[in-house]
């Protein structure tokens, strides 16, 4: 099997694999999902990724659809590293393989004005047309026309959050931090048209290319807040280099007065969903994110 054949015929790479036909190895791919590379006889590579067999449930239905859709709506925007989808099947995703290399300063400062121009290509409404996950959580991409606070809110922050309540992950104050959020965040600020964002922004979901340059992978994309990408930047230890994406992007498109202030409201979404996900080791860093939120807009009357 060739690239050529792959493309013309995706169906037969299951096959493929069940009878060794090509060579896979092992490489690293997130939390969720196995990642193998797979290399064809045209010495042309692929990335694939498998639902596993330890998940021990089957793949969510339109799993690896929704990241397949995700990946090309920001591949046609023509202005940041995505890598091509190969094939998309119910089983399985592959992808044009990217070179791994080392983060530079030159390549988070071109990152940083792609991010911008990606952005700026911006999207109908908030939300997606195609089913939402977020890990292996579904998400809820019903398209809004806004304002964006009432649609984050609804469609990205209580949802979590009530899961985060019913697993008993999210209790006490952090939980009371975190639904003022909810109840308040129409007087947060930071309104704006939706933008073409990658949704799920942490530096693991960028892939730090041979080439120089960044690529984008594992998106939850959909029309957002930019700020919700620039936040998610800055979350587990941050991106190498972040001043510099920042500054590149801030002078390709300046971001509105107040971003700084905002970025905990941005980072809730995310740090709720592990919450939902992992437990109550991420309490803590809820209502450290609601708490900042509401200080940063002077808006805060849980008790501290």
């Amino acid at each position: 099997m060739d690239l050529a054949y792959l493309r013309a015929h995706p169906e037969h790479l299951p096959t493929f694999l069940t009878h060794q036909r090509i060579r896979e190895t092992p490489v690293s791919g997130g939390d969720i999902c196995a990642a193998s590379r797979l290399t064809l006889d045209d010495g042309h590579s692929v990335f694939a990724k498998t639902w596993p067999e330890t998940a021990g449930r089957p793949v969510p239905e339109g799993f690896f659809a929704t990241e397949a859709a995700g990946l090309r709506w920001l591949r046609e925007a023509g202005e940041v590293g995505v890598p091509e989808v190969v094939v998309a099947l119910p089983e399985l995703l592959a992808l044009d393989w990217v070179e791994p290399g080392e983060p530079t300063p030159e390549a988070a400062e071109r990152f940083g004005r792609e991010l911008a121009e990606l952005h700026r290509a911006g999207a109908p409404a908030f939300g997606a047309e195609w089913p939402g996950f977020i890990g292996a959580l579904p998400q809820d991409n019903t398209p809004g026309p806004g304002p964006w606070s009432d649609w984050f809110a609804r469609r990205r922050l209580l949802p979590y959050f009530r899961m985060s309540i019913d697993n008993g992950a999210l209790t006490g104050v952090p939980a009371a931090l975190a639904e003022e959020v909810i109840e308040r965040i129409g007087e947060l600020g930071g309104d704006e048209p939706p933008a073409r964002i990658h949704g799920d922004l942490w530096p693991g979901n960028l892939l730090w290319g041979a080439d120089d340059r960044v690529w984008l992978v594992d998106p939850a994309a959909h029309g957002g807040h930019r700020e919700t990408d620039v936040a998610q930047l800055a979350l587990f230890g941050g991106a190498p280099h972040l001043d510099r994406i920042l500054a590149a992007y801030d002078e390709t498109w300046p971001l509105a007065d107040g971003w700084r202030e905002r970025v905990p409201l941005h980072q809730l979404h995310l740090l709720l969903v592990h919450t939902a996900l992992f437990g109550a080791a991420y309490r803590e860093a809820v209502g450290t994110a609601a708490r900042a939120a509401l200080r940063g807009a002077g808006r805060a009357t849980v008790d501290r």
